[in-house]
């Protein structure tokens, strides 16, 4: 069991942001809070204690979790510390701007043991050009201070893809990030989705060409090469570790199809075959944050999930998962090199690849 808890928070609106995320609800923070531990209370005692189960990771994602003062969250812990297993992995999103080392101390005191710092970049104009609020010098000491506080993990995002990126440009980023006391590092190409600051650009202007991004798949090929030859592998397509250790186990969780709590506004859990929604809007949630919408999943789709994600990642697919008809598919593409079994298990070579291979399996 696994639980995710949405902090909807931000100091600022980034430009490609599509989470659900606001930037004018301060006030609604310590309301935000208690709302959220009736849930919590709720899924604890109904989905873990009635079920005799373990909580084998945490994450506090966003919105910021750094915008939320550290003392909010001293009761969440406290709640959740009697369902965790040994040594389970807590992790904790942050915004270099408003993740004090006063913060980090108190969260890493809480019980968090890795942090993820949304960076993006290192270059200033790069993140003005993003909607950032931080600027690199504050993302470097960001790092810096969580080393020093004593954090097993820390995650540094990179994004990609922007306009006006260059393998150079890209190159100068990791380098920066590689000569930090990270452990993991998270490099994504940038989309633009529909609601953000830059799809309404996009749909404005009606061109062809992205004034936004660019899409060049050699250049994914380029970073993720650099990436591992500086010795972080890639075990997803876009989630790179020092070692084994290091992978995020939380997402792992996901890719294996486990079974998650989704505790906040906008949030999603994922309990006896069904997904489960809170309210996105921080009132309603606010006014009753036991409600959320239930969408159940069958066996098709849950077939049809776990081979995407699967074959996005170095966890595989269960040989057992496919039908005849899509082991010979298999073996196909076995012979064009681009899958291989072991272990009773389907992996993908190439994560770039991962929908195309699972689409043709299962069309």
């Amino acid at each position: 069991m696994l639980l995710y808890i949405h902090i909807p928070f931000c100091d600022s609106k980034c430009f490609y942001c599509a989470f659900n995320s606001y930037t004018d609800r301060f006030h609604l923070k310590h309301e935000y809070m208690n709302a959220l531990k009736k849930q919590l209370k709720y899924n604890l005692d109904n989905y873990v204690l009635k079920r005799d189960k373990k909580i084998e990771t945490v994450f506090i994602g966003g919105g910021t979790p750094s915008t939320i003062k550290a003392f909010e969250y001293e009761e969440i812990f406290s709640m959740i510390k009697p369902f965790l297993e040994k040594n389970a992995e807590i992790t904790t999103e942050a915004n270099p701007n408003s993740a004090s080392f006063e913060w980090l101390q108190t969260m890493k005191d809480f019980g968090v043991n890795r942090v993820s710092f949304g960076v993006q970049s290192f270059e200033n104009n790069k993140l003005k050009f993003l909607g950032r609020s931080h600027n690199s010098n504050s993302a470097i000491k960001a790092i810096q201070n969580a080393n020093s506080i004593g954090f097993k993990g820390i995650n540094c995002d990179i994004i990609y893809g922007v306009k006006g990126d260059t393998i150079e440009t890209i190159k100068s980023d990791l380098d920066i990030a590689f000569s930090l006391p990270i452990t993991h590092l998270s490099a994504y190409s940038l989309t633009i989705e529909e609601g953000t600051k830059f799809f309404l650009q996009e749909s404005a202007k009606h061109k062809n060409r992205s004034s936004v991004k660019i899409d060049d798949e050699e250049l994914s090929y380029e970073i993720f090469d650099y990436i591992n030859k500086k010795g972080f592998h890639q075990y997803e397509i876009s989630n790179f570790a020092k070692n084994k250790e290091s992978e995020s186990k939380h997402n792992y969780g996901y890719w294996q199809h486990k079974e998650y709590l989704g505790v906040g506004a906008g949030a999603v859990g994922y309990i006896n075959s069904q997904r489960e929604y809170p309210s996105k809007s921080i009132e309603e949630y606010i006014n009753d944050p036991l409600f959320f919408e239930v969408e159940e999943i069958d066996d098709e789709d849950v077939k049809t999930e776990k081979i995407l994600l699967g074959f996005r990642c170095s966890n595989g697919v269960e040989l057992t998962l496919f039908e005849e008809n899509e082991k010979e598919k298999i073996d196909e593409l076995i012979q064009y090199d681009k899958l291989y079994i072991e272990n009773e298990k389907v992996f993908n070579k190439n994560f770039l690849l991962a929908d195309e291979l699972a689409l043709y399996i299962l069309d």
